[in-house]
């Protein structure tokens, strides 16, 4: 049988879109906003995820689970819940402060909503009593729902008290492995972020309260951005400003002036030695048969931030530009206005190029939306479809009634109109690549 018609006035998703200065909504009382913020309130969802943004999420997560997977990754999930234990014995109960969400059960036990899981993935770690050398290196990582008690939310998903994200723990024989480790992984962030069509860059940064000797950052430069990066224009060093003697101003390397701009940060890395695993006693047995402290490296990328940040770095102020990978749908089929000349011909031709579309190219099937609302006329549709990014919009105009039936199709990310017929489209769409 045929794949199920998707239409777009049964999703679950705004249907009265306003262009950005008639969104009506401009925050709290000073409060500020951001272009990402603004887009996905009055479009796919923010703070309750609608559907396109879940269909956003999952591709993206889809993506990190290639790279993650590529580089040895095993995928596991730890709880959201931390017992205070855990965080007391390395010092970080005290030293993180109010950012922690605490909370006590019905006994008194206290226990805190993780913001990250160092803790609790080296005990789960230690507590396997017989680890070899053979079985490492270890590189384990999630992807779930954390938690900061932020003091100044802001921005959306940018800076949010609950987030999604992605945060590997790697277990290794000796530094020099836990380094080549940490190469690996941060040659993955390059390739996940290349893939994106990102513009990031890598930056040495602090350790902060994780710890560790060695730490960097993965920037997509943006005028919203809390951090201040000093960047080499010939590509020799960058690094966040807070890891710099203030008065630097040029390159170590070539001497060149270094640059300021404001990023957003969607990634960080951390070699950390044995701070963890000293702690929780994270050892396993060597080739000569003695118990030794695994090194460990830990590395994050923000999920929900990257969904935010890729939107405010990609769009224009009143459409939503998706990486293409990760757009919640690619394809969007408009059929002709109720009682237009061209409704019984172009309505009919425009469900047969859907199924026929999605027979000859099944990856598309769940990634094609027909915009039903014929009530509404073309230029209304096409509007919002341009407001929601659907990369391609096909539209059956007056060159329906041609014979052969010719359908224009909008080309968003490269700006054009083709006009194509049912092979020509079915061409078109199958070079486009979903994860």
């Amino acid at each position: 049988g045929r794949a199920r018609r998707l239409l777009l006035s049964q999703l679950f998703q705004p249907l009265n879109l306003q262009a950005g200065g008639e969104a009506g909504w401009e925050g709290r009382p000073g409060e500020p906003t951001c272009r990402s913020q603004r887009l996905m309130l009055q479009a796919p969802g923010c703070y309750c995820y609608l559907p396109p943004t879940v269909r956003a999420m999952e591709k993206l997560v889809r993506v990190m689970d290639e790279e993650m997977q590529a580089v040895g990754g095993q995928k596991l999930n730890l709880p959201s819940l931390s017992s205070a234990e855990l965080w007391r014995a390395s010092g970080r109960w005290d030293r993180m402060g109010p950012e922690l969400f605490r909370l006590a059960d019905r006994h008194g036990k206290e226990y805190c909503l993780a913001p990250t899981h160092e803790e609790v993935v080296t005990e789960l770690v230690a507590s396997q009593s017989n680890l070899s050398y053979r079985q490492l290196p270890l590189r384990l990582y999630q992807i779930t729902r954390k938690f900061r008690d932020e003091p100044k939310p802001r921005f959306g998903l940018l800076r949010s008290r609950e987030f999604y994200m992605k945060d590997m723990y790697s277990f290794d024989v000796s530094e020099e492995a836990a380094r080549q480790t940490y190469s690996l992984v941060c040659d993955a962030y390059c390739s996940f972020f290349n893939r994106l069509g990102l513009p990031f860059v890598k930056v040495q940064a602090a350790t902060g309260s994780i710890g560790g000797t060695m730490s960097h950052e993965f920037q997509l430069p943006a005028d919203v951005g809390e951090d201040r990066l000093l960047l080499c224009p010939a590509g020799h060093f960058a690094a966040n400003v807070e890891t710099v003697n203030g008065e630097q101003t040029s390159c170590p390397t070539c001497g060149e002036k270094l640059t300021q701009t404001k990023g957003i940060e969607v990634g960080h890395t951390f070699y950390l030695g044995t701070k963890y695993s000293s702690v929780s006693n994270a050892v396993f047995f060597s080739p000569e048969n003695k118990l030794q402290l695994a090194e460990m490296g830990c590395y994050g990328l923000g999920v929900s931030r990257i969904l935010a940040a890729s939107i405010e770095v990609l769009s224009t102020e009143d459409s939503i530009r998706w990486p293409s990978l990760i757009v919640p749908y690619q394809l969007c089929f408009i059929p002709p206005k109720k009682g237009s000349k061209e409704e019984e011909e172009g309505a009919a031709l425009m469900e047969r190029l859907y199924d026929d579309l999605t027979e000859a190219l099944p990856h598309l099937s769940g990634d094609s939306v027909l915009d039903d609302r014929t009530q509404l006329t073309i230029g209304k549709r096409l509007k919002d479809a341009n407001r929601l990014g659907y990369p391609y919009v096909v539209v059956a105009g007056k060159r329906v009634r041609e014979d052969p039936p010719v359908f224009e199709v909008w080309d968003q990310n490269a700006g054009g109109i083709l006009f194509l017929t049912k092979e020509g489209v079915i061409e078109l769409l199958s070079k486009v690549r979903v994860p």
